[in-house]
């Protein structure tokens, strides 16, 4: 999953010129570009490379991480996956209707870890797009505290950590119910742990269901708020 010798993401490392880049640039560059440059948004499935992901232009969690982490072991940055679960309510709002109803309690989830300065970072909140996040928050202006909900699931919703500056940073994780552990791979993440959905769901999902979800977000991020 993590092929970052693909020329597509290749070119785009050549392109943006981060191997140049000192190791907390290189970070920060790549985080950056995930964050809002692959919009937030359903794929057909957790397990797609990350050139596919990048083709794409839009992620979720899993997706969004792997291409974090194919960007970040081209330029030598020592990453790692962390695997858990969320409760669906962090979901309500992106899923609506029978999606919502549907769904399984338990979401697979995970963020990525980097390593830098002799110390692990958890960064998460490379899974929304600052533009869509606004949004979010421009609907929701009364919220001064706790917010769970379109993705979101934090302790401070007027201020999330969402920028990277040597620190950790988050925007699902009071949402998270199950602790899986850290892989050093999303692929050996995936095989011992995934979304636990019958094959009828995830057909609905793959389909149908994830098309609902990104016009879902795709009507938030338009909105004239």
């Amino acid at each position: 999953m993590l092929d970052y010798r693909s020329p597509s993401v290749q070119t785009l490392i050549q392109q943006r010129k981060w191997h140049q880049l000192d190791e907390f640039h290189k970070i920060k560059e790549i985080y950056n570009f995930v964050r809002d440059e692959i919009r937030f948004g359903y794929n057909v499935d957790d397990s797609i490379p990350a050139s596919q992901v990048l083709k794409d232009g839009y992620g979720q969690c899993n997706t969004k991480g792997t291409l974090f982490m194919a960007l970040l072991r081209s330029v030598g940055i020592p990453c790692r996956i962390h695997g858990f679960t969320i409760d669906k309510k962090l979901q309500k709002g992106a899923m609506t209707g029978f999606v919502y109803l549907s769904a399984p309690k338990n979401i697979f989830h995970s963020w990525v870890e980097v390593f830098y300065q002799d110390r692990w970072y958890e960064l998460e909140a490379f899974i929304l797009d600052v533009e869509y996040l606004t949004k979010l928050q421009k609907m929701n202006s009364e919220c001064s505290g706790a917010f769970c909900g379109y993705g979101v699931a934090v302790s401070d919703f007027k201020n999330p950590v969402i920028d990277w500056n040597a620190n950790n940073t988050y925007i699902q994780s009071e949402g998270i119910n199950q602790d899986f552990g850290v892989y050093d791979s999303p692929d050996m993440l995936l095989k011992e742990h995934h979304q636990e959905m019958s094959a009828f769901k995830n057909f609905l999902f793959r389909h149908i269901g994830r098309h609902f979800m990104n016009q879902n977000v795709r009507r938030i991020r338009n909105l004239k708020v």
